[in-house]
């Protein structure tokens, strides 16, 4: 199964575009959160990506929360809005959580969760699976520029304990593209240009 993995659009319709096109090499595409800036163009952001066909899956970023991306992506039939839900796909099980975690310095436009939250919607993680998450573990993907680590701990714990083969994030910036293994789990830290990972084989 081959997933075309991207996050951290924020309105960017040239890289929405260039993700609709894309999409016909993957066999599912998952977008890792923020389509949006501070609530603002979801609506602009998901019109574009919704001419993808392929089984899609979202999860809400810190800029919209998951109500705003649930209505936004409505008449989006491909694509499926997770938020401490699953679904499975070709076999595949799958868990989302979306949100800034931990709660970011932004202030109270950010759709944040804390660490403890953060375990109830991680709770039903699937052992094996791949889960989507807008924020990364902690110290793995998650260095901002000044070199400190904004990951977290629940997340991080998620991965150890349900050991999914593949974790898709964005959030922090300054690490967009980069990989690293924890344990089994492979995590990426997506990005808005879009990797292709295969469950089986490394990013290409």
């Amino acid at each position: 199964m081959k997933f075309l993995c991207f996050s951290d659009l924020h309105c960017d319709q040239d890289a929405a575009r260039r993700l609709v096109s894309r999409s016909a090499e993957a066999d599912v595409v998952i977008g890792a959160g923020d389509f949006a800036n501070r609530h603002q163009g979801i609506h602009d952001t998901i019109d574009i990506l919704s001419a993808i066909d392929k089984p899609t899956l979202l999860v809400p970023g810190n800029g919209e929360t998951f109500e705003e991306l649930s209505a936004a992506a409505s008449d989006w039939r491909s694509a499926t809005v997770l938020h401490g839900s699953g679904c499975q796909i070709e076999g595949v099980e799958f868990w989302g959580v979306g949100g800034g975690i931990p709660v970011t310095p932004f202030g109270d436009w950010s759709y944040d969760f804390d660490e403890m939250k953060a375990k109830e919607l991680l709770a039903g993680c699937p052992i094996g699976g791949v889960l989507v998450v807008h924020s990364p573990a902690l110290d793995t993907v998650d260095h901002d520029t000044s070199g400190r680590i904004r990951g977290s701990q629940a997340i991080r714990e998620t991965v150890v304990q349900k050991q999914p083969q593949l974790v898709v994030c964005g959030h922090i910036h300054s690490d967009w593209g980069k990989q690293v293994k924890l344990g089994p789990s492979q995590i990426l830290n997506a990005g808005p240009q879009g990797v292709f990972v295969s469950l089986l084989d490394s990013a290409s």
